[in-house]
Formats: C-alpha cells, sequence, structure tokens
C-alpha cells in the first residue's frame, strides 16, 4: 500500500471511528507497552538471579560471587542484630552513609549553585577565576582525602567534606553553562517589556537553567556516595563503605553484595527524587519554550 493510499486510510479511520476512540486506543496500546517493558524487566531480573542461584558453586565460584540466597540471609542477619530493630548493623550503618551522602549533596549542590550563578552573571569573575577553576576541577578529588583526614578526623564531618567537593564542580559546571545558554531573544523581551534585572534572573534565566542543574545534580548523586563510601572505606568504623571493606577483608561476598545492594536502594531513591522534581519543573520549561516560540 502506498503512502498516499496509508494516509488516505488513516484519514478515514479517525473520520469513522472519532478522535476521542483513537487517542483511548492510543492510550491503551501505550499501557500495553509499558506493562510489556516492565514484564520483561522482571523476567530479566528473575532469569539472572536463578541462573546465578543454579550456577553457584558448579559453573561459578561461590567463594567470589556468592549467589542470592546467601546475599539474601546475610542481609536478614545484618537487619536482625539490633535490640530495638533500628539499632541493627544495616540500619545504623544504611543511615551514616545516608546522613553522609546527603549533607554532601547540600552542601556541594548549594556552593555550585551560587558561584555558577555567580560566574554565569558576571563574565568578569568567570575570566578571572576560569584557569584556577579548571586546576581545581583536574584534581582528582579521592587525593584529598589524606589532607581531609588531617584537617577533620575520620569522623562524618571529613566524609561530608570529600563527598560536597566531589559534587560541586559538576553542579557548578552544569549551572555556568545552563545559564550561559540562556535564550538572549527572551532577556531582550524582557527587558524591552520594562523588566529589571531581578526580573530577567528570576523569570528567564533561572527557569532556563533549571535544565541543566537538573542533569547536574542527576550526575552528582553517585558521585556524592562515591565521595562518602571511598571517604569511609579510607577511615572509618561505620557505613556502608566501612561494611564493604570489613567484608572484602573477611572474604565475606555475600556481605560485599548486600551492601552494594544497599547502596543501589540509595542511588535510586536520591533519582527518584530528583525525577520528581524535574516532573515538577517541567510545565515550567515547557511554557519557556512555548514563550520563546512565540518571540521567534
Amino acid at each position: 500500500m502506498s503512502l498516499v493510499n496509508q494516509f488516505s486510510s488513516e484519514q478515514s479511520r479517525s473520520v469513522l471511528v472519532g478522535p476521542s476512540t483513537l487517542v483511548r486506543q492510543a492510550q491503551q496500546r501505550k499501557q500495553r507497552q509499558q506493562w510489556l517493558i516492565y514484564g520483561a524487566r522482571l523476567l530479566l531480573v528473575v532469569g539472572v538471579l536463578l541462573f546465578w542461584q543454579l550456577a553457584s558453586g558448579t559453573i561459578l565460584d561461590s567463594s567470589f560471587l556468592s549467589n542470592p540466597l546467601a546475599i539474601f540471609r546475610q542481609t536478614i542477619a545484618w537487619l536482625s542484630d539490633g535490640d530495638p530493630w533500628y539499632e541493627s548493623t544495616l540500619i545504623i550503618n544504611t543511615a551514616v552513609t545516608l546522613e553522609e551522602t546527603l549533607l554532601g549533596l547540600f552542601f556541594g549542590v548549594v556552593s555550585g549553585l551560587l558561584l555558577g550563578f555567580l560566574f554565569g552573571l558576571q563574565p568578569t569573575l568567570e575570566r578571572i577565576f576560569n584557569p584556577f577553576i579548571i586546576a581545581l576541577n583536574s584534581i582528582p578529588k579521592i587525593a584529598l582525602a589524606p589532607l581531609f583526614i588531617l584537617w577533620l578526623g575520620i569522623e562524618i564531618p571529613m566524609k561530608v567534606v570529600l563527598a560536597a567537593v566531589t559534587v560541586f564542580f559538576l553542579i557548578f559546571l552544569n549551572t555556568l553553562n545552563g545559564v550561559r545558554n540562556v535564550d538572549q531573544h527572551l532577556v531582550d523581551a524582557v527587558r524591552l517589556m520594562g523588566g529589571r534585572q531581578r526580573d530577567v534572573v528570576f523569570k528567564v534565566i533561572l527557569p532556563s537553567a533549571t535544565g541543566s542543574v537538573l542533569t547536574g545534580l542527576h550526575v552528582a548523586i553517585p558521585y556524592a556516595l562515591i565521595g562518602a563510601i571511598v571517604a569511609e572505606q579510607i577511615g572509618a568504623n561505620r557505613g556502608i563503605g566501612y561494611l564493604i571493606q570489613s567484608s572484602g577483608e573477611s572474604f565475606n561476598a555475600a556481605g560485599i553484595f548486600a551492601a552494594l545492594l544497599v547502596l543501589t536502594l540509595i542511588a535510586g531513591l536520591l533519582n527518584a527524587v530528583v525525577n520528581l522534581i524535574d516532573r515538577k519543573t517541567s510545565h515550567w520549561k515547557a511554557g519557556l519554550k512555548l514563550s520563546s516560540a512565540d518571540q521567534s
């Protein structure tokens, strides 16, 4: 069937069944595809776990790769060794890592946002500090850990600072890039309508840079976790990094995988929060795009 005939057929069909029926059918088709994807993912996870369990001890070396049942038993053991339950090994160490990660994210994001917007709005400042920022950003953040231990010891502040420094440059550079790439037509339009600098910042620059900031935030979450975990492995007696380190020293592969599972859940939870913020601000960005299209 040619494209012309196919198009005519679709048009005839839309006239016969009505636009609301076509929309409903499209929604049902999309929903079926979504359930198909969920089912395929579930089958994939179940298949991998089943293969892992059956192959453990035969094809796979259980002393290095453990198996799902052993990881489950280790997780339950860590969850049930406290009285009351919230003083169990897993809860206490997860709470410590979560605290370090969230505080590191908070300080890294706030400082990165403030300096990113400042340097974006003041290009002269950005030109003065640019070589120093590039030099500092090129330093592997893990190399700073001994210095932070010397200054702050091995308690929580050291992990928070390392996580914050790791996050800072990601947020700063994304924010700076977002402010630089604001549509100049929108800025000019606001000024032509008598808008002040405050209007330009809050009604154009801030909404326009939201996408870049959220992108930086998505990338920053695993880096904040990395900063906290690496700091715990270098020197700590609490946290998920400490659990991984102590499990490795005692050749407890199930403990390492159980701790990694908790890290995955923390990262998933934080990413879900960022996705929620992204959805809440999507109408803001859509309005901006529409305004930009109207201007053009």
